[in-house]
């Protein structure tokens, strides 16, 4: 692992998104793992403590049970990484729903993490007070607003975050954390917002599986259309994107652009 140095696979595909494809899901999962530990070694290196935006999904979940089990556990001083989200839904922390809940069921529970370094998002009451507290904590506990790593997903109508279509928080300026109305799921739900995500370190969107090869087709080779497909903003030429695909998934994109599918 102390070889791997995991941004020798990156694909560049434009001015604001880059592209990793590992191989199948295990071995993309292992990569993301070992990917996360190298990226937490290194802000530690740099300025004492390792700041990371979780995400839910299935797909975080594999890297957190992966993260835990004996061969990373020593791989990370754990007592000074700092474990943010980038969104959460308007649930209680011990609802089944609850990204925080999951997160901590997936593996995240075991690991040597104070449990002062552990914020989650109180989504479940007063969620723009709260949206505004969780705005602070980020910049109390980090000072230039910058997270060391952001992970996101991609949900199937092109969400990503809790930045969902035609929604007020795709406009939102000069905040971190924010309350967003879904009208579409009838529910409130919260969320870094662009803004935060754009000025982190590294900012990875993961997505596996057959059932996202159309959506990431759709998103990294159709028209610009961000307001219905959110995840296509993610990405700056200062702070680029990247994709980190299973085979399944960028099938598509192999296909078309003879991309490299295997690291």
């Amino acid at each position: 692992m102390e070889d791997f140095q995991w941004r020798q696979f990156i694909q560049s595909f434009d001015e604001r998104r880059d592209i990793i494809i590992p191989g199948d899901a295990q071995q993309t999962i292992s990569f993301c793992a070992q990917q996360f530990i190298e990226i937490g070694q290194q802000a530690i290196a740099s300025h004492g403590f390792f700041a990371v935006a979780l995400s839910g999904g299935q797909t975080p979940h594999a890297i957190f049970k992966e993260l835990s089990q004996p061969a990373y556990r020593q791989k990370l001083d754990w007592k000074k990484v700092l474990c943010f989200w980038s969104d959460e839904r308007s649930v209680p922390p011990d609802h089944p729903e609850s990204n925080y809940l999951t997160a901590m069921q997936a593996g995240l529970a075991t690991l040597p993490i104070p449990k002062e370094h552990i914020f989650r998002m109180q989504a479940e009451m007063d969620i723009e007070e709260n949206a505004a507290n969780y705005e602070s904590l980020i910049r109390q506990w980090i000072p230039s607003c910058s997270f060391d790593l952001v992970m996101l997903g991609m949900g199937e109508d092109g969400h990503t975050a809790s930045l969902f279509p035609r929604t007020h928080g795709l406009h939102t300026k000069d905040r971190l954390a924010i309350a967003n109305y879904v009208p579409q799921k009838h529910t409130w739900r919260m969320s870094l917002t662009y803004e935060c995500i754009h000025d982190a370190k590294v900012i990875c969107i993961y997505a596996l599986g057959k059932r996202k090869a159309a959506m990431v087709a759709d998103v990294l080779m159709g028209p610009y259309d961000p307001d219905n497909y959110p995840v296509q903003r993610v990405g700056t030429s200062a702070h680029k994107a990247l994709w980190i695909l299973d085979k399944e998934a960028s099938e598509k994109l192999v296909q078309s652009l003879g991309l490299k599918s295997e690291v």
